[in-house]
């Protein structure tokens, strides 16, 4: 939409300069944007005496304005009062008439600017010093914008006070979102507070950061500037952990603080201390981390001997990773070698399948390729005996630009599709950046992430956090040397729990899917030997037992019998949720008592309809959904509709509602419409989503046969059970209870405007419709 006071500052600047040499006219929309504000910077130049103008605001337009002095009341120069004016309308703020007087108007324009920078305006008086004017003509936000974290907006404010006036900082957004620029700021800090001369002070994490940071380990109890500036680096990791937690900016290094540590420690995979020490603090500021911490798992392009795979072991690695394959044309060599996987085996080692078909540039990257691709790396994998549910991760090496993002996740929808029409044998992992994990996690549904760590100085690295689906992070590239045979090895460290490469090929039946349907066919054996009861019902209460059979289930679902509980576990059965498995298209890692627990909710209460809800939804996707509100309730995200497509049922974001609850809540809604509608039993109906290639379209099945497929009914479905009058006394207090405990106070669904609910369940039909998209075999 157009601002008519900002297309009174094009008008005027292009009128004004249109003859300068150098001079590039902006277009007059009323629109701001860079153009914009680089017109107003050569417009500037020109004032200013420079006669090469540039979009730049460079040292030396900054130099000749703080030689010029801070602009103030009676400034002489009218048109640099003009372009103040025109710049603040363009960041949003009033600045009174665009007419070169430093007015009232003016002069409260840019402090409140300031204000929002953090910057107290009382510090300058009545005058624009030269670094707020450079700020000023920047697409920089200075207020908190709808996404973002306010801790981090304070974060972003103290940094700007504190070390505005030093020579080599500049002003920051306070946007709330942590970049590049806030990274760097906040090294910068860091390199000022160590002691290292401010012309040093470059952002770069080097040899005078590590020293500094290494001298100031900081515990639980410690206060001042150093505490302020790890808080901060804790914060702009964002919810860096599996509990979703952020940290919270602070002076005191408080119990709170310690906790997100500790948790933060753990989900890095280093150690958990809980305190500040050097390997924290680099795992917070850099995509390597330390570089020289104990991994176990490294990769090479160089064929692993029996020798090298001793060595290898010897020196406590457990995983190595090499190529499936390499392009036509070649003569790397980089390929698996025959007998190498029994030399690695052998070792006592495991090995991580990957897969790169040049990607240095964007010109390799299409669906088409990765289509192409994933055919090819299905066929590969398949030639060397690799076993179903081996991840394969196909490469993106290159620093890739958020604005080329599109291109690389239409490259792995092609892998994924290639890969689903082989049967899903095989699952997708990406290689590359922070922020390109990231991306194709989300964009792509690929759930599990190499990181390129040691490339710090990728755009995509530098800013964004390591991605929730972090598998394996490669830290350092350095020779390893067997005995007299020295060969290059890249040194990675693995999250404990995630994928591990496999220890041997040509093994069938041995998937955790397998194992998964014998553990439900022999608790389903047992229900029958029990003799008493319906056996596929006795089967979901063993399943779902002793999480999901609590004295509320009891009350909302009846209980279990106890006895055949004993019976079973006399049989040597354990609990379902010990028996965890891969999905066979998604990848993600499925908990079988949730999956259970929502099949039993639909096999004892039943599908309510399109538009109605009941008991069964409380056990399935509307419990989920429920949480999953008071998630966005308690967040700064104020659009709904932006929070679930950014957090929603996404592998790389730690959420109440993820992509293997919702995949649990289908599967089980769907076998228990199977078991109620006909003569059949858990095993037969588990088999066929798992193992049948139900998976494959289990999205549009359940959008299908609980919403009537379309999107008006999953909307007007869940607002049933969110909101609606529901028949059901228990069931109404126990979702006024969940939400309230959920929300904050006045942010429960019943006191939302009809917009933002309508908003939020959106938010959850298009997300439901992204995967419904998702799987469909182009």
């Amino acid at each position: 939409m157009a601002d008519g006071m900002v297309l009174q500052a094009q008008k005027w600047v292009n009128a004004t300069y249109k003859s300068v040499a150098g001079y590039s006219p902006v277009k007059e929309d009323g629109k701001t944007g860079w153009n914009t504000m680089y017109s107003l910077t050569r417009a500037l130049q020109h004032e200013l005496g420079i006669t090469t103008l540039s979009n730049a605001f460079g040292p030396t337009t900054l130099s000749k304005l703080a030689a010029k002095g801070p602009i103030k009341v009676g400034e002489a120069n009218k048109n640099i009062v003009k372009i103040i004016q025109c710049g603040l309308y363009c960041k949003g703020y009033s600045a009174g008439a665009i007419d070169g007087e430093m007015s009232n108007s003016t002069l409260f324009g840019f402090k409140t600017m300031m204000e929002d920078m953090g910057i107290p305006a009382i510090e300058i008086g009545n005058a624009l010093p030269a670094k707020v004017f450079k700020a000023l003509l920047t697409m920089d936000a200075y207020i908190f914008l709808s996404g973002g974290l306010e801790q981090i907006r304070l974060m972003q404010q103290w940094l700007n006070a504190r070390y505005w006036g030093k020579s080599t900082f500049f002003i920051g957004p306070c946007d709330g979102f942590f970049s590049r620029d806030v990274q760097q700021a906040l090294i910068k800090g860091i390199q000022y507070e160590s002691g290292i001369p401010e012309g040093s002070a470059n952002g770069v994490f080097g040899p005078g950061t590590e020293a500094g940071l290494r001298a100031h380990t900081l515990a639980e109890g410690d206060s001042g500037t150093w505490v302020q500036l790890f808080s901060a680096a804790c914060v702009a990791n964002g919810p860096s952990n599996t509990s979703g937690d952020i940290a919270s900016f602070s002076y005191e290094f408080g119990p709170k603080l310690a906790s997100w540590v500790k948790k933060f420690q753990s989900f890095s995979a280093i150690s958990v201390t809980g305190k500040a020490d050097f390997d924290t603090w680099a795992q917070l500021l850099v995509a390597y981390g330390n570089p020289d911490r104990d991994v176990n798992c490294c990769d090479t392009r160089f064929t692993i001997t029996s020798s090298r795979a001793k060595a290898l072991y010897d020196a406590g690695y457990r995983a190595v990773g090499r190529y499936l394959d390499e392009p036509p044309g070649s003569t790397l060599n980089k390929e698996i070698q025959p007998g190498e996987l029994d030399a690695i085996f052998s070792a006592g080692l495991n090995v991580i399948p990957l897969w790169q078909y040049d990607a240095r540039k964007l010109a390799d990257f299409s669906y088409s390729n990765g289509y192409s691709h994933g055919r090819k790396a299905h066929e590969r994998a398949e030639g060397y005996g690799f076993n179903r549910s081996t991840v394969i991760y196909f490469a993106v090496d290159y620093d890739a630009t958020q604005a080329e993002m599109d291109k690389i996740v239409d490259y792995f929808i092609g892998v994924n599709d290639a890969l689903k029409s082989n049967g899903s044998k095989y699952i997708t992992g990406v290689y590359g950046s922070r922020n390109v994990c990231a991306s194709v996690s989300g964009g792509a549904y690929v759930p599990y992430a190499y990181v390129s760590g040691m490339s710090y100085g990728f755009s995509g690295n530098l800013g964004f956090p390591l991605p929730q689906n972090w598998t394996f992070n490669q830290i350092k590239e350095f020779n390893f040397s067997a005995g007299s045979d020295t060969f290059a090895l890249d040194r990675v460290a693995h999250r404990p729990g995630s994928d591990f490469g496999q220890n041997s090929v040509n093994q069938s039946g041995t998937s955790s899917v397998d194992k998964f349907v014998a553990y439900v066919h022999k608790v389903y054996d047992a229900a029958v030997a029990y003799g008493k009861g319906n056996a596929n019902e006795l089967s979901l209460q063993f399943m779902r037992w002793d999480k999901y059979t609590d004295s509320r289930w009891g009350s909302l679902f009846g209980d279990v019998d106890s006895a055949f509980i004993q019976f079973a576990v006399a049989r040597g059965l354990g609990r379902a949720r010990e028996q965890a498995y891969t999905d066979p298209s998604m990848g993600v890692t499925i908990s079988p008592d949730h999956l259970i627990a929502s099949a039993a909710g639909y096999y004892l209460k039943g599908n309510a309809g399109v538009g109605k809800a009941n008991r069964a939804e409380l056990a399935s996707w509307g419990g989920d959904l429920l949480t999953f509100y008071g998630e966005w309730s308690r967040s700064d995200n104020a659009s709904p509709l932006d929070f679930c497509r950014r957090t929603l049922a996404r592998p790389d974001v730690a959420s109440t509602f993820s992509l293997s609850d919702l995949i649990e809540d289908i599967d089980g809604f769907t076998v228990a419409t199977k078991l109620k509608a006909g003569s059949t039993n858990i095993v037969t109906e588990l088999r066929k989503i798992l193992l049948g290639g139900g998976h494959k379209t289990r999205f549009s099945n359940f959008k299908a046969a609980r919403f009537g497929n379309t999107t008006d009914g999953v909307k007007k479905t869940a607002k049933a059970f969110l909101e609606d009058q529901i028949d059901d006394t228990l069931l109404s207090s126990t979702r006024a209870l969940l939400i309230q405990r959920n929300c904050p106070l006045l942010k429960e669904p019943w006191n939302e405007s009809d917009s933002v609910m309508d908003e939020f369940y959106r938010g959850f039909a298009e997300v439901l419709q992204r995967l419904i998209d998702q799987q469909v075999t182009r």
